[in-house]
């Protein structure tokens, strides 16, 4: 990937603006509080600027791209099930989530389901979210060292310099205005992109022998029984997911936190089409390409110098925001249920330290595993971080809000304990057996049990 001054102007003065916005935003940060819910205060633009600005990273962006060189249109399927997991948390789980006036997922199942339950949906909550920040470092470690020539580890080192800058400081806060900025910049140049790839698509000769197979232009070109079976996976991971519901935590009211994840979901869904075009174009015209690459070399390739260096910022800024976001869930966590629930560590000043340090530490750890699997796919670490992140928490957290007090706090800790386990397990030994679809099973059987058992115990 060669870049011309051009290219390295834009990039690094968009770069600069938008990390530069995050930094000057922590000015205002004096409480853990604010650095974690942004004071209670955001509005829709800031919800939503937060939940797409996570969300959209290396699967939305470039892992899209990197699977539809290969399978076409199904990989928009990514934040297709995205923005619908969005759509139903605004209807359903929003509002009574935003009314508990709580901070953490953990804390609203401890709420339910006592003090065992908190540190054990931080473990299973932070495992998961770790893979798919490792899902966003794998492509951005793989531009960096491109763009600057350098080796994988060096290019490591700066992309943990890059995350730390975007969040570490600014917190919620800067994550959202952030976000907004970074969202912005991808809508625009990645449309630009994806229509000039479009219309050079539709005049390539012979495409039907390029694309033989109609599976190309389906929606289901990987089989019905895995589109459902990730579309599955994400509906159910991100609403158990901490940065997400941390957004809704963070909201004015309840109706704005639903209005938020509304919002969210009309900016999410769309963003993978263009990549799809992006990566069909460039399957047709470049067989020989590095497909996690297919993306930012058609921007260089393809669009006019400015707009490409500041397109590839903006698909830096996707990674480096996702991953931010997500290590800012795990700091919340950290900080609140295990630090100050678990070690009674409760001084602002420190809380808000550790969820600093907590963001480094997770954010070192997703690019180091991502350095010791840089051929692996984008998307795969994505889906098996929804399932695994999911699979124990999700019917769990449903009942205690659609139905609390219905299941008691000895079965509803085992089911979380036991259905991880079932999941994890899969995913370890290789099973034949979707690690979600395992998780979920057990998680069922043992909440069935539970409520029996409860029904038959005397008054």
């Amino acid at each position: 990937m060669e870049l011309n001054s051009i290219h390295l102007a834009s990039l690094l003065v968009t770069l600069t603006v938008v990390i530069g916005s995050s930094i000057y935003s922590s000015r205002s940060i004096t409480s853990a509080a604010e650095y974690s819910l942004g004071g209670r205060a955001s509005g829709v633009p800031l919800i939503a600027g937060c939940i797409a600005g996570t969300v959209v990273g290396g699967g939305a962006t470039i892992g899209t791209a990197q699977l539809a060189y290969s399978l076409g249109l199904s990989a928009w399927w990514f934040t297709l099930g995205s923005g619908i997991a969005f759509i139903i948390m605004g209807l359903f789980y929003a509002r009574p989530l935003r009314s508990s006036g709580l901070e953490t997922i953990p804390q609203y199942l401890v709420l339910n389901y006592g003090q065992a339950a908190g540190p054990l949906v931080s473990i299973i909550s932070s495992i998961g979210i770790l893979f798919s920040a490792v899902a966003s470092s794998l492509p951005a470690i793989q531009i960096i060292a491109a763009i600057f020539h350098i080796a994988h580890w060096p290019a490591a080192l700066l992309l943990l310099v890059l995350v730390t800058a975007y969040v570490f400081l600014g917190g919620m806060k800067g994550s959202g205005i952030s976000g907004l900025l970074k969202l912005g910049i991808v809508w625009i140049t990645l449309f630009a992109a994806g229509g000039s790839a479009l219309s050079a698509l539709q005049n390539i000769p012979d495409l039907e022998i390029v694309f033989p197979d109609s599976r190309w232009f389906s929606l289901y070109g990987s089989g019905i029984g895995a589109t459902i079976s990730n579309l599955f996976s994400l509906i159910v991971g991100i609403i158990c997911t901490q940065t997400y519901v941390q957004a809704i935590f963070s909201a004015s009211d309840s109706r704005t936190a639903s209005l938020g994840a509304f919002t969210a979901a009309l900016v999410v869904i769309p963003v993978g089409l263009p990549s799809v075009a992006i990566a069909m174009f460039m399957h047709a015209a470049h067989p020989p390409v590095l497909p996690i690459l297919v993306l930012p070399l058609y921007l260089l390739q393809y669009q006019p110098a400015w707009l490409g260096g500041i397109g590839l910022a903006g698909i830096l800024l996707s990674l480096i925001g996702s991953i931010a976001g997500l290590a800012l869930g795990i700091g919340t966590m950290v900080s609140k249920d295990l630090c100050s629930e678990l070690l009674h560590i409760r001084t602002e000043k420190t809380v808000l330290w550790v969820n600093r340090f907590t963001i480094l530490a997770v954010t070192f750890l997703a690019v180091l595993i991502a350095i010791l699997n840089l051929k692996s796919q984008v998307l795969a670490w994505n889906y098996m971080s929804m399932a695994l992140r999911g699979a124990g928490v999700f019917l769990p957290l449903s009942l205690a809000i659609f139905s609390p007090g219905k299941l008691t706090k000895n079965w509803a800790v085992a089911s979380m304990l036991i259905s991880t386990a079932a999941a994890i397990s899969c995913v370890l030994f290789q099973l034949p057996l979707d690690p979600l679809y395992a998780g979920l099973m057990v998680s069922t059987a043992a909440i069935l049990i539970g409520l029996l058992t409860s029904c038959r115990l005397p008054a």
